[in-house]
């Protein structure tokens, strides 16, 4: 299995865009979210279509060297996606936060995500933070897991309320770009 994690090109966010919404699909379990009255995953019946949706999503392309919208793929075939935020856009005092990540179904526990996690890290050492809801259990298993290999343990785990995002689960550790 060649797994491989590229920063995305503009000619192929269009991957991004069709993963998105099995991503929001995928949370809305977990959130106990329902669609807006016209499909949608988002909190706002706002968005009419997916297309609408990703307008939003324009931001990651056009921030460059702040924001890092990154493909996971699989064999070629895409598998994921990771999104890396940095000042401005964090809500601590952090070099890097991974803002967003996603791995499908047809992916999950092969090792996939865990190598994905590691090779974004790897681009970028410093101090890091990521988080997730904190009723999504099995993802905080995976990052416990995930951060246990890659920063040999040393990783701090709080429950915090944070700034747009709520309640959390956050996990901060430091790469050094060398595993």
């Amino acid at each position: 299995m060649n797994i491989t994690v590229e920063l995305c090109a503009l000619d192929d966010k269009f991957i991004i865009y069709n993963l998105y919404p099995l991503y929001l699909y995928d949370l809305a379990e977990i959130r106990k979210m329902l669609p807006n009255k016209l499909g949608v995953f988002e909190d706002s019946d706002d968005y009419r279509t997916l297309q609408d949706q990703q307008t939003l999503f324009d931001i990651w392309w056009q921030k460059e060297n702040i924001l890092f919208p990154f493909l996971i793929r699989v064999d070629g075939l895409p598998a994921g996606f990771g999104l890396v935020a940095t000042p401005p856009y964090l809500v601590d005092d952090s070099e890097y936060m991974l803002n967003e990540f996603f791995i499908t179904r047809p992916f999950r526990n092969k090792g996939v995500g865990e190598k994905a996690a590691a090779a974004i890290f790897n681009r970028f050492p410093g101090k890091w933070m990521l988080f997730t809801t904190e009723d999504n259990a099995r993802t905080q298993m995976f990052w416990r897991k995930t951060l246990e290999r890659y920063a040999l343990s040393r990783y701090k785990e709080t429950d915090e309320d944070l700034p747009h995002f709520g309640d959390a689960k956050v996990f901060r550790f430091e790469s050094d770009g060398l595993l």
